[in-house]
This record gives structure tokens, C-alpha cells and sequence, in this order.
């Protein structure tokens, strides 16, 4: 998959084809309906599929002092777009400029000029262009005139509830990790490079991998979770089983909030390293204790049963296949 972030720099090769708009924000079973469809108009077509998004989120410049919120750093989010077959993804830089660019101009000189597009893609609450004016009647209207072809995708449910990533993110806030990846069709996940701590876990027995978190990254609920550690080895991903805690440590006056794996059965050195990783079940909140040996008791009994839980076929690494209806 090629990723582009300028829309002049858009080879021959990646025009004319189908062009799924979005921010894809946790990739979740709503986009990846809307990608499945952009893949398969692509194909009609005789195109590529192109996935059409802006960096930072637009939200980061309208809402600055708002709470981390981001569900998919942008590596994941590529990485899941071309899981799911996209040819391009190109990626625009959201700025003030942008902001201010009235509808009818980003359809003229994004969607026509810059991609060729003979087929859009877009959801059912999708707006843009300055003061959200543009939507999908409009797209549809200048397309009759441009000759391109607009498919506007109804809400994708699971179970009832509407795949959303505002309601994704309520259930990571809340703990609910199961209810989150049903939602979104995959475990979610963090990644960043392992980097080195206090080393208080090896002390206590536990050595831990730490994960710096992006300042966007949401925040879930804190506390102890049965994880599952993703590290890539001959150019795949392999998972390892793990107890990870999130929080500010209070036992030891912890500032700022990490994230620290343990990974059962596993004496690598992977510092420096890029790990991802899956949250399966929240297992309890932080709690402050009165010295070492409570600490050790509890992470024990916590790797036990974040084992018992990480073998239990109902929460399999691959129970979600991404793309999967």
C-alpha cells in the first residue's frame, strides 16, 4: 500500500478509482463496511482503492484542551486500511487552511483533480469543508456534474448496537475491553517502542516491557489487564501472553501514567523494540499497597488469572478477523 500526504503527488496510477472518506478512528466494523465497498466499487471500476484521511485528527485543532481521545495511532491505522486491501492511503495535513476551505473546493480540487475519483465512499454522518457544510447531498450533486458515482454506507450495528467509535471509546474508558473489540471487530491496541523504567518490576520478580503512550492516545480505565504482547518476528506479528498495569503506580508516588507488561514464560531483551499491545480484559483498578510483599502477592495472583483467562478460546488473539462481515 502506498501512503501519500500530498495531494499533488498523486501518480497517474492512483487515480480513477474508488475514494472511501474518512477519519477511520479505531477502524472499527462501521469503516471497515465502507472499505469493503470502496475495495469492491475499485474493482468495477477497474481503479485502485483509495483511502482518503487527515492528519492530525481534525478534532486535535477544534478541541485543543480536550482529553487524549485518539482509539488508532496512524501505524495502526495503515496497517489495518491495507489488511483490508487499500491501494492508497492518502493522508492530508489538517490545518487551519484546511479548516477553512469551503466544501465545493475540497470536491474540485481533492476528490476531482487531485484523485480522479469515479467512485466516493462515505458514511452516513459524514460532513466537511468549512462550517461542516458539506455532506452527502452535496457530494452527490457535484457528482452528477463531475461524473463520479457517491454510495453513502447506512450505521453498521453488532449486536444491536451501533459500531461507533464515540461509544468505543465509553467502553474502554469504562473497562469493558470484550464488549470494545466486538464493536470495533478487533482486540484494541497500543503500540510504541519498549522503553527502559525504573526497573521495579525485575526486583520484585516481575520485569516489565514499558510502552511510552502518545500524548492523543486515549485512555482507558486504569489498572491491571490481561493482555496479549504483539512483537514482530520474520515479518509477522507474534503474540505473547502478558498482565500489563496502566496507571500512575501509587505505591510508589508514581508521576504521569505508564503502561507496564509483564510477559509470562519470556527473558528476551526487546528494549529499543516496537511492541503492540492487545487489551483482553480489564482485571481490577489500581490500588496502593502497604509495601513489597502485598505488591508481589497481588501480581501473582494476577498473572494467574490473567492466564486463565488469555487460554480461554472465547478470547483467542485471532477470535477477530479484520475485514470479516
Amino acid at each position: 500500500m502506498r501512503i501519500i500526504r500530498h495531494i499533488q503527488d498523486i501518480p497517474a496510477e492512483l487515480r480513477g478509482g474508488a475514494v472511501a472518506v474518512g477519519n477511520f478512528d479505531g477502524m472499527h466494523r462501521g469503516h471497515q463496511a465502507l472499505i469493503r465497498q470502496c475495495r469492491a466499487r475499485a474493482d468495477r471500476v477497474d481503479g485502485p482503492a483509495v483511502a482518503l484521511t487527515f492528519e492530525p485528527h481534525p478534532r486535535t485543532l477544534f478541541q485543543a484542551d480536550a482529553p487524549p481521545f485518539r482509539l488508532t495511532p496512524f501505524r495502526s491505522k495503515a496497517r489495518l486500511l491495507s489488511d483490508l486491501g487499500v491501494n492508497c492511503l492518502t493522508s492530508l495535513r489538517f490545518n487551519k487552511a484546511i479548516s477553512l476551505q469551503p466544501a465545493e473546493d475540497f470536491i474540485r480540487t481533492v476528490l476531482v483533480e487531485g484523485l480522479g475519483a469515479r467512485h466516493v465512499i462515505v458514511g452516513y454522518d459524514f460532513v466537511f469543508g468549512h462550517r461542516r457544510a458539506g455532506n452527502a447531498a452535496m457530494l452527490q450533486a457535484f457528482g452528477d456534474q463531475h461524473d463520479f458515482a457517491v454510495s453513502v454506507l447506512e450505521p453498521v450495528t453488532h449486536d444491536d448496537d451501533v459500531c461507533s467509535s464515540t461509544i468505543i471509546r465509553v467502553d474502554l474508558e469504562t473497562g469493558r475491553c470484550r464488549r470494545a473489540a466486538e464493536l470495533l471487530g478487533h482486540w484494541w491496541e497500543v503500540e510504541g517502542r519498549v522503553r527502559g523504567g525504573e526497573r521495579r518490576g525485575r526486583l520484585l520478580g516481575f520485569p516489565t516491557a514499558n510502552l511510552h503512550l502518545r500524548d492523543t492516545a486515549l485512555r482507558p480505565a486504569l489498572g491491571v489487564y490481561a493482555i496479549r504482547f504483539g512483537l514482530k518476528e520474520n515479518g509477522a506479528t507474534k503474540w505473547y501472553p502478558g498482565v500489563a498495569n496502566l496507571g500512575n503506580r501509587p505505591t510508589f508516588d508514581g508521576k504521569g501514567i505508564t503502561l507496564e507488561s509483564h510477559l509470562f514464560d519470556f527473558d528476551a531483551d526487546i528494549y529499543g523494540r516496537h511492541g503492540r499491545v492487545a487489551f483482553i480484559e480489564h482485571l481490577r483498578p489500581e490500588i496502593k499497597f502497604d509495601g513489597l510483599d502485598a505488591i508481589k502477592a497481588q501480581i501473582a495472583l494476577d498473572g494467574e488469572k490473567a492466564r486463565n483467562i488469555l487460554a480461554d478460546p472465547a478470547n483467542a488473539q485471532d477470535l477477530f478477523e479484520i475485514g470479516r462481515p
